[in-house]
């Protein structure tokens, strides 16, 4: 009988499995439902920044980024790690405000950032259309990793430290003894253990309900598109072949750019998209909103054809923050699931954390209990405002 369960092999179900492993808790089984990383990890843009309005994520993030820098040292693989910066940009004078306030706060916790200029944007990106950008935020030690590459990372290295890892292993119940978890019943087999992680991405609510647990996730669809190969065209020399071509994210509607490999992949948010779980491309939204948002940002997007789009899943919850610690309804059951969007880039930290809870470390942030489910029993005292 394994000691830890967790359910789902995502990102952060295989950081946690790893983290609680090399803490020397290696009875520890992974339940997923199709393969390694097949659900939002594998469709997640693999960005990875520091750049939060709130102290607990900004911390996350640091600590995920000091672990991505040396992702190789510590789990054998390559994340692929490129710290290009991210390019935050402003349209507005309340958004301009906002990345004042957000600045000062980086700051003090000792992250480099810089409030910029439409100019100096421009010279990081020259195909950048700044018209009406009134400033931007820049942090150089952003970046993005390789989402195959880093939950492949995580996964063999828990194996390599005994960890059980059950592919196509769908759960379909958890049994309770009292107010304990006892026993999580698959289409396989029965496992039983004293504790079980809930780290099913989207379908975290959907897991939540077996135990009779209303868990405020929304599930979102996000769409990448992915262009022909830029970078090896002379034409489009002068506009995207920079060494260190930054993630640059339009902050008013959620379009985003980076690089990847020869191509340039980019995606936006859908504000009318209705909660649910499809995974189709939307051509119409594409159409309509994100081919005019994406063209009017970087115009040379106009001449550029598209290989091929894909859509994956955000968690989404009411504070756009994670949702992380022990239920107090229900001992022995964690939760790590809500993570709108942030779960990749702090998969490092998330892991660490929760294997502390559970081996009852002491463990930081200090303030990581303001993630607990419970904070949505009152009325919300925080919310994270550089929601993507």
């Amino acid at each position: 009988m394994p000691e830890i369960i967790i359910i789902g092999a995502g990102v952060v179900g295989t950081s946690i499995a790893y983290h609680l492993a090399k803490q020397g808790c290696r009875d520890v089984t992974v339940l997923e439902k199709n393969y390694i990383g097949s659900g939002s990890t594998e469709k997640c843009a693999g960005g990875i920044r520091q750049q939060f309005s709130t102290e607990i994520n900004v911390k996350l993030s640091m600590e995920s980024v000091r672990f991505f820098e040396h992702f190789e040292e510590e789990t054998g693989h390559a994340a692929d790690f490129r710290q290009h910066g991210y390019l935050i940009l402003a349209t507005s004078e309340r958004e301009l405000e906002t990345f004042r306030q957000n600045v000062v706060l980086q700051r003090k916790l000792g992250l480099e950032v810089q409030l910029i200029s439409p100019q100096e944007a421009t010279e990081l990106v020259p195909g950048l259309n700044v018209e009406d950008i009134l400033g931007a935020t820049f942090c150089p030690t952003d970046g993005y990793a390789d989402p195959y590459s880093v939950v492949s990372g995580f996964a063999s290295a828990a194996k390599r430290l005994g960890v059980e890892i059950h592919e196509e292993t769908e759960v379909t119940s958890i049994e309770l003894l009292g107010d304990k978890v006892k026993r999580v019943m698959t289409a396989r087999d029965k496992f039983e253990a004293p504790v079980v992680v809930n780290a099913a991405g989207p379908f975290a609510g959907v897991v939540g309900k077996m135990v009779g647990l209303d868990i405020p996730i929304y599930p979102s669809r996000r769409h990448i598109f992915i262009t022909e190969p830029v970078f090896s065209h002379q034409k489009y020399s002068n506009s995207f072949n920079r060494p260190h071509l930054p993630m640059v994210v339009d902050f008013h509607n959620g379009f985003w750019f980076r690089r990847e490999g020869p191509c340039l992949i980019f995606g936006m948010r859908n504000p009318d998209e209705p909660e649910g779980f499809t995974t189709s491309v939307d051509l119409e939204f594409f159409a309509d909103v994100l081919a005019p948002a994406a063209s009017q940002r970087l115009p040379r997007l106009r001449e550029i054809g598209i290989m091929k789009g894909q859509a994956g899943l955000h968690s989404d919850t009411p504070d756009c923050m994670a949702i992380l610690g022990e239920t107090s309804a229900i001992a022995g059951l964690y939760l790590a699931c809500g993570f709108s969007g942030h779960g990749f880039m702090h998969s490092p930290a998330v892991g660490r954390l929760i294997s502390d809870l559970i081996l009852k470390r002491e463990t930081s942030p200090s303030d990581a209990h303001s993630l607990a489910l419970d904070r949505f029993h009152h009325q919300v005292q925080q919310k994270e405002s550089t929601y993507i």
